[in-house]
């Protein structure tokens, strides 16, 4: 399967408005970073999990050893764009912390059992996943 092609296939879908092949459109957001190299704008389709009027995202890479890159480009640059629903905005992406952390990872294991799993393969390799949660800017 080829990752980069199926992003942009859900991103061209997404952004039509219709269905997303194989997702559930209101589980879906587009998020786009500055490239922390290039300064490009880097948008990625990704599962958004609604925690009240929060949108949060979850940088688990599967539980790889490293971050996602949409992350390392955060970790430069929070300001992004999100495209949700029908709507977008510009937003800042900042890392829960402390006991927000756990309590929303423990929510967030309960609703995605895919996540347990995750976070024992990031947990091997010495990476904490971050949860971010996307604050619309004023």
């Amino acid at each position: 399967m080829d990752v980069q092609e199926t992003n942009r296939r859900v991103i061209r879908q997404f952004r039509a408005g219709g269905e997303v092949d194989g997702m559930h459109r209101e589980r879906l957001v587009l998020l786009t970073t500055t490239g922390r190299r290039t300064g490009e704008p880097r948008t990625v389709p990704m599962m958004v999990h609604r925690d009240g009027e929060r949108l949060l995202v979850v940088a688990s890479n599967v539980g790889a050893a490293q971050h996602p890159d949409w992350y390392l480009n955060l970790e430069a640059d929070s300001r992004v764009k999100v495209e949700v629903d029908d709507r977008e905005f510009d937003a800042e992406a900042l890392p829960l912390l402390g006991a927000d952390y756990v309590r929303t990872w423990g929510e967030l294991e309960k609703h995605y059992p895919f996540l347990v799993d995750h976070r024992a393969k990031a947990k091997q390799a010495r990476r904490v996943i971050p949860v971010v949660e996307l604050s619309e800017e004023d």
